[in-house]
């Protein structure tokens, strides 16, 4: 009896200290398997708390009559599966009649707690199925990403959802996005995700850094084609609308329009022409879009409308010739001057970090998702690299990139500095860089002081 109470005291031990100090090991090892037993208990209670049940149905009242038995009791959704996961438990509701999908997700706060899990949310997988996904910790406080993902040309894992989901950056659904946030919000970590998890694949990469290069010249090895100021930052986008114009080209040379031809081989974008027809796709990374906007004389107002133009164009035209933006910025309103708004508009994805004011969430999501508005002001300031990211369809979640420092987005470009592709195009802005520096040697983004 003594050792079995000894043993009793260290599993118990065990687990709070797995639950204080490693929550995912303990969500696997004990929480799991509580939490699957505590909804299929106390499953019908809670559905029937939360007005998630319907009345019995007049076949049953009428057979009930008959019989002399006792009304039968309102029914619950039917569980179609309990899953659990290496963050907390997957739902499969089938839906009783006259219940809709709104009404679970009006209800995800108080499933929250009555199942005593830490975050739920949910989503409509076809009509009268809803998918409820519980998590039992918070995934957010220490990002760790699945070892296995589903990457797929032009689709890269940048972050994890408060659901336990892997984020995916997808620029084939998703062609342009606008990231916004405050300093020290995270911004940047999560624009060294985008570029770490993009240098493995056949993809090149432009870059507009105006605070003189320190954010991606670092990268400069994996870069196609670099600029630091506003004035090469011109030439490099009126260079890659002219490439642009080139593709189009190629497209129409190879649309293959006969009554020969069946119409899915028709091509219409780079996507549809023969792999050694197809031009390697761009992806241009701004890193604050505001210092192209402002101007202090009648030069700098007119590159700027150059270059706000250039911007529109490959926002509107780009998507089939293979160039997708993704602009950053911390603020990114009408006060920036005429056309950024009609930029703003071709930007489908956003996703905003900690920013200072509710205007600027507005920004974001005030057109596409005004419930987002709320979650981005209240991003503490303690958490920065959490952010809320949606998309034109209305939904949003709140997401968390893992933290990746500048050395290690710096080997991973320099390992992959071969696959950087050579575009004869944007030749005269292809970064000069020497002998990659050594692993070890610390790379900050401050310069080191002098003695």
């Amino acid at each position: 009896m003594t050792a079995l109470t000894v043993a009793l005291v260290l599993v118990v031990a065990a687990a709070l200290v797995l639950r204080w100090r490693r929550p995912a090991w303990y969500w696997l090892v004990f929480g799991a398997a509580f939490a699957a037993v505590r909804v299929l208990f106390q499953y019908t209670s809670v559905m029937d708390a939360c007005g998630l049940t319907v009345p019995p149905s007049r076949w049953r009242l009428a057979m009930a009559r008959l019989a002399n038995r006792p009304v039968p009791e309102s029914r619950a959704p039917r569980i179609l599966r309990l899953r659990p996961t290496r963050t907390g438990l997957v739902l499969r509701l089938k839906l009783r009649p006259g219940q809709d999908a709104f009404d679970v997700s009006a209800s995800c706060d108080r499933l929250r707690h009555s199942f005593a899990m830490y975050g739920v949310t949910s989503r409509e997988l076809r009509s009268g199925v809803v998918e409820v996904r519980m998590t039992g910790y918070d995934v957010l406080k220490r990002v760790q990403m699945p070892a296995k993902t589903d990457p797929a040309p032009m689709r890269v894992p940048v972050a994890l959802r408060e659901d336990g989901a892997v984020h995916y950056r997808d620029y084939r659904t998703v062609p342009h996005g606008l990231t916004l946030g405050a300093t020290e919000s995270g911004k940047s970590v999560y624009q060294r995700n985008l570029v770490a998890g993009l240098a493995p694949m056949d993809v090149a990469l432009v870059g507009i850094d105006c605070k003189q290069g320190v954010e991606l010249f670092p990268l400069a090895r994996r870069f196609s084609a670099l600029a630091d100021n506003p004035d090469a930052a011109l030439d490099l986008l009126e260079a890659l609308v002219s490439h642009m114009a080139d593709v189009y080209q190629v497209i129409r040379a190879e649309q293959r329009i006969t009554v020969n031809v069946p119409d899915a081989e028709i091509a219409a974008d780079i996507w549809d022409l023969p792999d050694h027809l197809r031009p390697v796709p761009i992806v241009v990374l701004v890193d604050e879009v505001a210092e192209l906007a402002l101007f202090a004389t009648k030069d700098e107002e007119k590159r700027r409308d150059r270059i706000i133009t250039a911007l529109v164009r490959l926002a509107q035209l780009g998507r089939a010739a293979g160039i997708y933006l993704e602009i950053c910025g911390q603020r990114f309103g009408s006060e920036l001057g005429k056309g950024i708004t009609m930029l703003r508009a071709q930007l489908t994805g956003r996703t905003a970090h900690r920013v200072n004011d509710e205007s600027s969430a507005n920004m974001a999501f005030g057109d596409i998702a005004p419930d987002a508005v709320l979650a981005a002001i209240q991003i503490p300031t303690e958490t920065p690299g959490i952010a809320v990211t949606g998309d034109s369809s209305g939904g949003w979640a709140r997401i968390r990139a893992p933290h990746t420092t500048l050395r290690q987005a710096v080997n991973l470009c320099n390992k992959h500095a071969s696959r950087t592709p050579d575009l004869p195009a944007l030749a005269p802005f292809r970064p000069v860089v020497g002998t990659p520096a050594p692993a070890s040697e610390p790379l900050a983004k401050t310069a080191p002081a002098t003695v």
